[in-house]
C-alpha cells in the first residue's frame, strides 16, 4: 500500500475581493467575479513568500502524519514564482522543518501542475524495488498571486500552499494511491520569459485547447486504465483558474455537482497555480470516509495534467486534522487595492 500519509495547507490571512479590484479599474464588479466565479482571492502579506507558505504547509503536513522529520528522504517543492531564480527553496524547506542533511531536494516548475509532479516523484521513489531508498517523501505546491494589474490573471491569481507526505506502511496510509496518469502536450497557453515581471496568457486559447483538452485527456486516460466510471468516485477535484472551467470540465466527463462541491476553493481564495488541485484535495480528504474513491486531476500551462485514481483507508477518520480547509478560509482580513499593491511591491523588493 503506498498513498498519503499525512497533509498540510497554509492560506494567508489576507483578503481582496474581486470588486475592489475591479473598483480600480472601473469595470463592473458584480458582472467580473460572477463571470468568473470567484469572490476573493487571498494575499501574501509583505513577509510571506512562495517558500514562506511551503515551509508552514510542510510543518502541518508533518504534524498530521505524526512522523520525524528527519525521516524525509525526498522533498519537491513545485512553483511558478520561486523566491530565486537560482537557488533552491527545497533546501530551505528542509531545514526549516528539519529534514536535512540526508535526503534528495528539488525545486520544479511546470506552471500549475509541478506540485502534483512532485507527488508522482514521491510515491515512486517510496515504492522504489530499491531497498530502503526513502521512507517518506514530500511533495509541496505554493505560489504567490501573479497577475499584470488590470488582467484578467490579476482577479484571480491567489497565494497559498499545500504539502502532502507519501509512505507505505500500512497502519500509516490515510489514503492509498492506486494509479497515476498524466497527459502533455506542448502548447503555449501561458508563459513568463526570463526577467519578465509578470506572465502572459493566450486569452481564449488557454480554454478549449490548453484546459479542457488536458484536463479531459489525463480524466479519461487514468479511468480507462482503472476501469472506472465518473459514477465510481465519491468525489472529484480538478484544477481550478476559475470558478467556471472546473464546473464545465465536471460537466463534460459526466460528473455530478455534488461530487466536486466539496473540493471547489477557488471561488473563495482565487488560484492558488501550483497549490490550486492539492488544496481542493485536502479539502476533500477532511471529509472523505473510509472507502471513498476520490479523482484528483492537476492541469499545468504548457502544457500538460497529472490524475490520481486513490481511495481514503480506514485510518482516514482517526487521523483528522484539527482544523479544516474550509475553516481556514474563514480567517481573513480584508485588505483593499493600495494594500493590496503594498504588499506585492515590499514582496518583489526582499
Amino acid at each position: 500500500m503506498v498513498g498519503i500519509i499525512g497533509y498540510g495547507v497554509y492560506i494567508p490571512l489576507y483578503r481582496i475581493t474581486v470588486e475592489e479590484i475591479a473598483r480600480v479599474w472601473k469595470k463592473d464588479g458584480k458582472a467580473t467575479a460572477e463571470g468568473l466565479d470567484v469572490k476573493e482571492k487571498a494575499v501574501a502579506g509583505f513577509d510571506e513568500d512562495s517558500c514562506t507558505m511551503a515551509v508552514e504547509a510542510a510543518r502541518r503536513a508533518v504534524k498530521h502524519a505524526g512522523i520525524e522529520a528527519k525521516n524525509i528522504g525526498a522533498l519537491y517543492v513545485g512553483s511558478e514564482s520561486h523566491p530565486y531564480a537560482v537557488k533552491p527553496t527545497a533546501s530551505i524547506v528542509a531545514d526549516a522543518i528539519g529534514a536535512s542533511p540526508e535526503l534528495t531536494a528539488a525545486d520544479l516548475q511546470f506552471a500549475c501542475k509541478a506540485g502534483t509532479a512532485g507527488m508522482q516523484m514521491c510515491l515512486a521513489l517510496v515504492e522504489s524495488p530499491m531497498p530502503g531508498w526513502i521512507e517518506y517523501g514530500l511533495a509541496i505546491g505554493s505560489d504567490t498571486a501573479q497577475g499584470r494589474p488590470n488582467d484578467s490573471l490579476e482577479f484571480t491569481a491567489g497565494s497559498g500552499g499545500a504539502a502532502y507526505l507519501m509512505g507505505k506502511k500500512k497502519e500509516e496510509v490515510i489514503v492509498e494511491i492506486e494509479e497515476t496518469y498524466s497527459y502533455t502536450t506542448d502548447t503555449p497557453d501561458f508563459w513568463r520569459r526570463q526577467h519578465a515581471e509578470f506572465p502572459r496568457h493566450a486569452g481564449r486559447f488557454t480554454g478549449e485547447p490548453a484546459y479542457f483538452k488536458h484536463v479531459m485527456g489525463a480524466a479519461e486516460g487514468i479511468m480507462k486504465k482503472t476501469g472506472t466510471k465518473p459514477e465510481d468516485f465519491d468525489f472529484a477535484v480538478f484544477h481550478q483558474p476559475n470558478g467556471k472551467f472546473p464546473v464545465k470540465v465536471a460537466q463534460m466527463l459526466g460528473f455530478e455537482k455534488g461530487q466536486i462541491e466539496q473540493g471547489m476553493t477557488t471561488p473563495l481564495i482565487g488560484n492558488t497555480y501550483s497549490a490550486s488541485m492539492m488544496i481542493g484535495l485536502a479539502s476533500v480528504l477532511d471529509k472523505a470516509e473510509a472507502g471513498d474513491r476520490i479523482l484528483a486531476v492537476s492541469y499545468g500551462s504548457g502544457a500538460g495534467s497529472d490524475a490520481f485514481v486513490m481511495t481514503a483507508t480506514e485510518n482516514i477518520e482517526r487521523k483528522r486534522p484539527k482544523k479544516t480547509v474550509l475553516e481556514m478560509f474563514e480567517e481573513k482580513k480584508y485588505i483593499d487595492y493600495a494594500e493590496y499593491v503594498k504588499f506585492r511591491k515590499k514582496l518583489k523588493t526582499m
